[in-house]
């Protein structure tokens, strides 16, 4: 009777440990899946928002009006000797429009004047655009001297964007330098007249 005794306790002891090592390893898998979710939901989350912000920046370009007119806001001035004269080439190092890196331009006006990256909120509603390249101090309405200040803000006729004309904008950076209205062919095919604008700095020798 003792011994039949003892091994039904060493039997239950057994089926505890049994039991407390499965509630253990059922414990583990459950954390593990838990941080796998947590690790599957991070990285749909980061993909939403990257594909968010690339469909942002391709709105922003789609609304931008690649090819305009050679004429040019009243008041601007033509440069009197500028490194890339008109009619000369050159291959232009800037990408703040798709297609454009790389591609070489034929220069159709160059001016001095006092260039800003601005930010505003499109009048046809949307998204914030921030930093957009490039607003000459004619295209102002009610100009003030220039340079105008970074964070001070100004109205502009220019459409360069849809929703741009007649908004307010906030000036983010401003630089006197020559710019320039171009013509260049993208990499699709895509020819494009009359680009405004831009600045020296983004243009190479061809």
């Amino acid at each position: 009777m003792k011994l039949a005794h003892r091994n039904a306790i060493l039997f239950t002891l057994l089926a505890s440990v049994l039991l407390f090592l499965g509630a253990c390893s059922n414990a583990n898998e459950d954390a593990q899946q838990m941080n796998d979710e947590k690790n599957d939901q991070e990285a749909v989350t980061k993909e939403t928002k990257d594909t968010s912000n690339e469909d942002m920046d391709e709105m922003d370009h789609a609304g931008m009006d690649h090819s305009g007119s050679s004429e040019v806001p009243e008041g601007l001035k033509a440069a009197e000797n500028p490194t890339y004269p008109v009619g000369s080439k050159a291959i232009i190092q800037s990408d703040h429009m798709e297609g454009m890196m790389g591609a070489e331009a034929t220069i159709t006006g160059a001016y001095d004047t006092t260039v800003y990256t601005v930010s505003y909120t499109p009048t046809t509603g949307g998204e914030r655009v921030e930093n957009h390249k490039w607003i000459i101090h004619e295209e102002l309405i009610d100009q003030e001297e220039a340079p105008l200040k970074p964070g001070a803000e100004a109205i502009t006729a220019s459409a360069h964007l849809d929703g741009m004309a007649d908004t307010t904008l906030t000036i983010d950076s401003a630089e006197q330098t020559t710019v320039y209205m171009v013509n260049y062919t993208t990499p699709d095919g895509k020819k494009v007249t009359n680009h405004k604008w831009v600045t020296e700095s983004e243009l190479a020798p061809a």
